[in-house]
């Protein structure tokens, strides 16, 4: 592989410095650096990060490739800047084999643009009924070390606490999607004062919060790991705030979508804003990019959820529920946290790289860009300004929220390994 110069990059979002790749690694960070023979980057104003990594990602293979595949999602990964991605399980079938995770985690490793980590089912076909093969999935090729029945709640307290006893023998984690079905049946929106105008079925708060509160303590009566995901309300934000006071061993994540949109825009009944948990209000972002910057919720996570054009173009109440979030998540992140000062560069860093590869084991990834270090870079310019056009995205599906809208910055370069996966904003 050759050498590649990146010259004048701030490194983290700091002081300008060069950076050689010599074949899969980081060879060397400093100042007024040569190599002959490299190609070299030109990269003054542009920041330099590690290769982001997302512990929440829709790929749908196998069984729903009218969706995404794991081509095409990784291809958009690479352009969002992505060098790791972790697959949830509720594909058809459903990933709660060490088959089915196995055949995710080879696909990713055949297609290149960025490494797949397939995360593992918590019970059979999604069900909530019986654990699945959770050790035979951890020791298999694929070596799970996530597992979520994402898409449903693990609601029986019984099962949940067998999970988190399961994977605590060989340090996994279980990732929870908290919603108390019982109290969501129906819901369309989220429940204020909004779907009381709408008359559209109400998605109470406490339904996230109640399931939040039985893990935490969950988790610290077994002594196991737990990640709570796409947490979306500021009731969620104390109780793991809480959580974290007493030493519980939870994590926390939050989509760019909940950092940015709100209820409101539900009122235009456009089925691109239904998503599960729903947007919520102006109250809760503004808790949720408070949290992610005191580090209550650890990581950003895109919840990427491609669905197929006729999925999404019909009625409010008939619409899938989901958003992709791949190529927009770290220029959304850029608006709603680094240029409101909430979060400098690093920072990013840290909640979409370094905390996300720590939660998942990603190994890797989430690294310091320094030498001896695997060349998982991504740089960014900041001061790109443009209108998303989800026509120009690598996705299979289109059902992004920021259709139309004016978003800063812009992935210019990833690199896997050393190996460029973009080029000055596109697909190498």
């Amino acid at each position: 592989m050759s050498k590649i110069l990146i010259r004048g990059a701030k490194v983290l979002g700091g002081e300008p410095q060069d950076v050689l790749i010599d074949g899969e690694t980081v060879a060397e960070v400093g100042t007024d650096l040569s190599a002959e023979g490299a190609t070299v980057i030109e990269a003054d104003g542009q920041i330099l990060l590690p290769g982001l990594v997302d512990l929440h990602t829709h790929l749908r293979e196998p069984g729903r490739e009218d969706s995404e595949t794991v081509l095409t999602g990784t291809r958009a990964a690479a352009v969002g800047g992505y060098t790791s991605v972790f697959a949830m399980a509720n594909t058809h079938p459903v990933a709660d084999t060490a088959g089915v995770v196995e055949q995710v985690y080879r696909l990713g490793q055949e297609h290149g643009y960025c490494d797949v980590q397939p995360i593992g089912a918590v019970t059979v076909g999604l069900e909530g009924k019986k654990l699945a093969e959770l050790g035979a999935m951890h020791d298999s090729a694929a070596g799970v070390t996530v597992f979520s029945d994402d898409g449903k709640c693990v609601d029986d307290a019984v099962i949940m606490r067998r999970a988190l006893e399961y994977v605590k023998a060989f340090g996994g984690v279980v990732a929870q999607h908290a919603q108390e079905p019982r109290l969501t049946e129906g819901a369309q929106m989220n429940e204020g004062v909004v779907s009381a105008e709408l008359g559209l079925g109400g998605w109470p708060a406490v339904a996230e919060e109640s399931i939040i509160a039985r893990d935490v303590l969950l988790a610290e009566h077994v002594g196991s790991r737990v990640h709570i995901c796409h947490l979306s309300t500021a009731g969620s934000v104390e109780i793991v705030r809480w959580a974290k006071s007493r030493g519980i061993d939870v994590t926390a994540e939050v989509t760019p979508h909940h950092l940015l949109l709100t209820d409101e825009l539900v009122r235009s009944y456009n089925p691109v804003y239904k998503v599960n948990p729903p947007l919520r209000t102006e109250k809760d972002v503004l808790a949720l990019r408070e949290a992610l910057a005191d580090g209550t919720i650890d990581i950003v996570a895109t919840d990427h959820a491609p669905h197929p054009h006729e999925d999404k173009d019909c009625e409010w109440a008939a619409a899938a529920m989901g958003m992709v979030g791949l190529e927009t998540a770290l220029s959304v992140v850029q608006q709603t946290m680094v240029e409101t000062g909430l979060l400098d560069w690093a920072g990013v860093a840290d909640r979409m790289s370094f905390a996300p590869a720590r939660i998942g084991r990603a190994k890797g990834h989430g690294r310091p860009v320094s030498a001896g270090e695997p060349a998982n870079l991504t740089l960014v310019d900041p001061a790109y300004r443009g209108v998303v056009d989800p026509a120009d995205f690598a996705s299979r599906s289109r059902n992004t929220p920021y259709e139309g809208r004016e978003l800063p910055g812009r992935v210019t370069h990833t690199f896997l390994r050393g190996r460029a996966t973009v080029v000055d904003g596109k697909l190498a």
